[in-house]
């Protein structure tokens, strides 16, 4: 009986010293904000990729311009998110317009970013020869992605950030599949 009552107090201090889902959010380190600070112009690019992908000019194939969509609809949100995650914390929001597609602010490249060179040619391809080339930019891309979210799912302390981390990374693993299976049949 003894036992059940320490068990219970322990309980009560354990949830009260949970907070509000605001106060879980606002705890957050250097890592959290980092991840969320990249991905969102990483996000930003993808979208920018799936708009080539979607546009007449591109000529893409039923899957892809299906797959561009799917993309747009999951990554344009989680922009959204990161960006209110930064606004909370008082952190700066960086976006794609304000770097360098295929640098870090430090000179080193950041994990599958297309640089505006890449991004422009990719823009005249169509066809099967733009599907293959948007679909392997795209894996890379997306390798970039997981290989960011599995950082901060390991260094990062924000409860929110570690289910974004992780809904990335299944998502975009099964993307990637998804599209080296399209092109095994290309």
């Amino acid at each position: 009986m003894k036992l059940q009552k320490v068990l219970f107090a322990v309980a009560v201090i354990a949830i009260a010293g949970c907070g509000s889902a605001k106060e879980s959010n606002s705890l957050f380190n250097d890592a959290d904000a980092m991840f969320a600070q990249m991905m969102i112009p990483h996000h930003e690019q993808a979208i920018v990729l799936a708009e080539i992908a979607e546009s007449p000019t591109s000529v893409a194939g039923p899957e892809v311009t299906s797959l561009a969509a799917q993309i747009k609809s999951a990554q344009g949100p989680e922009v959204e998110l990161m960006k209110s995650f930064l606004t909370q914390w008082d952190v700066p929001v960086v976006g794609h317009e304000s770097m360098d597609h295929g640098s870090m602010d430090h000179g080193s490249k950041m994990k599958g970013m297309l640089s505006v060179e890449e991004l422009a040619k990719l823009s005249t391809l169509s066809g099967k020869v733009f599907d293959k080339e948007w679909m392997l930019a795209m894996i890379a891309h997306h390798e970039g992605a997981i290989e960011m979210a599995r950082t901060v799912e390991q260094s990062g302390k924000n409860l929110e950030v570690q289910a974004l981390a992780k809904t990335i990374i299944s998502g975009q693993q099964v993307e990637i599949d998804q599209m080296k299976s399209m092109l095994a049949n290309l």
